[in-house]
């Protein structure tokens, strides 16, 4: 059965489209209220529990899907991957719920990963090339709500079904599935991006090939592949650990109570949820970007700085932690990324590249998540605060530095400056030139 077009246009179509983030996020935070869990249940060593998180939806299995579905997505296009990416997350989260050994729970992981990893950068592309100009921060702003929602309902579900063990986490990835299967029965009615049928399959020589081959042809390409693999690689690497491992830097810091710790998270994503909306769904469309992301990123280190100076004054530091660093979120890097990630690239190869980029950010925090639990217990909070406050560092300058100026633009504009032509071969009388990178500064 399929819902009639009129019903999945606009903004019902950016919020059905919007929800793989809820999906996304809701499953790294099952995972990490669960692992506590299933470390007891199994029997198994703190590194298998950071294989466990590196292979999930939060690093490796996400970016080896979203290498994947990117490429698939500019190819058949974005309402392709909606057709069977759900229904491999709900194969996914089923395995995991009723897992009953190491090896059924990681296969479990790694095929949700794979799901989440194809579906995000066609949910980010999808949004923005149905977005108003006037308003694309405002609707990719959703898909930020979306995931912002997520781990506020993740950890909410936690703190209320701790009582229940490992069970409580079981019944939170069934809500998983639930959720992901009323999504895709939604998602039916969706049509395909206009953007993508008129201009996707007739790239002209000013943008080069279809998929990756065009992306790594053109110098703008990599200097925006740079710039925005940056600002997220350094970002995502500090909110990979904390989304997945914050119990255990609560725990390190003194806050030992599970549920007290999911309590923590609910105050945290719920100032990600109003900052959001409040913040950057209704600013970003008005002032300046730039500023926007500083004021976001810099709350970021400061929350950290916070947690890790003043350790040892308990409760009341890791409250200033939590709204410091929700807020951030709501407003920084991963917002900016979605935003930007969608308007620096040619609609053949859009998704492509967020599926690179996806692909390369992921994979840095899988690498980090092998080794994150030992190196939390080993070094102590100090040691790893400071670590993720120089990535946050990083990440802020070159946002600060290199912020686009596309506001207000549609897409085909963004795309003249920076290429030089639209996408459509141009008449014979219209001189065609190549520009090195305008729209970024």
């Amino acid at each position: 059965m399929k819902i009639g077009a009129n019903s999945t246009t606009g903004w019902r179509a950016t919020i059905a489209v919007a929800m793989s983030n809820y999906i996304e996020a809701g499953s790294i935070i099952a995972i990490a209220t669960s692992l506590g869990f299933w470390q007891e249940a199994f029997g198994i060593s703190n590194f298998a529990v950071g294989l466990l998180a590196a292979l999930s939806a939060n690093a490796f299995g996400a970016a080896v899907g979203a290498a994947v579905g990117g490429p698939l997505c500019d190819r058949f296009g974005r309402k392709a991957i909606y057709t069977y990416d759900l229904l491999v997350y709900m194969a996914g989260v089923l395995i995991a719920a009723f897992a009953v050994d190491f090896g059924m729970l990681l296969a479990g992981f790694v095929i949700t990963g794979l799901a989440v990893g194809a579906g995000v950068p066609a949910s980010w592309t999808y949004i923005a090339e149905q977005a108003p100009s006037v308003e694309r921060a405002k609707h990719v702003g959703t898909a930020q709500l979306a995931w912002s929602v997520g781990p506020f309902i993740g950890f909410g579900l936690a703190a209320a079904l701790a009582p229940l063990g490992l069970l409580g986490s079981r019944l939170i990835f069934l809500h998983l599935f639930v959720v992901a299967a009323v999504v895709w029965w939604v998602r039916q009615g969706l049509h395909e991006s206009q953007i993508w049928e008129d201009e996707g399959q007739t790239a002209g020589s000013s943008v080069g090939a279809r998929g990756l081959r065009g992306l790594f042809s053109r110098k703008v390409n990599i200097s925006a592949l740079l710039f925005l693999g940056g600002i997220y690689l350094f970002w995502n690497t500090v909110a990979g650990q904390a989304g997945i491992f914050m119990p255990r830097v609560y725990d390190t810091a003194g806050l030992h109570s599970p549920v007290q710790q999911n309590l923590l998270q609910v105050l945290v994503w719920g100032c990600t949820v109003a900052a959001t909306y409040f913040g950057f769904m209704r600013y970003a469309d008005r002032m300046s970007q730039r500023l926007l992301y500083v004021i976001g990123a810099a709350l970021g280190i400061v929350a950290w700085a916070v947690l890790v100076a003043f350790t040892d004054s308990g409760i009341a530091t890791m409250l200033i932690f939590a709204v410091l660093w929700g807020v951030s979120a709501g407003i920084g890097a991963q917002a900016f990324y979605s935003l930007w990630a969608s308007e620096l690239f040619a609609t053949p190869y859009r998704a492509s590249a967020q599926g690179v980029m996806f692909f390369v950010v992921r994979t840095a925090t899988g690498l980090l998540s092998y080794f994150f639990p030992t190196m939390l217990a080993a070094t102590g909070l100090t040691t790893v605060g400071i670590l993720l406050v120089g990535l946050l560092t990083v990440a802020l300058v070159i946002g600060a530095v290199w912020a686009p100026r596309t506001q207000g633009k549609t897409l085909r504009e963004i795309e003249h400056e920076r290429y030089g032509a639209p996408v459509e071969p141009l008449p014979a009388t219209a001189p065609s030139t190549h520009l090195s990178g305008q729209g970024m500064s």
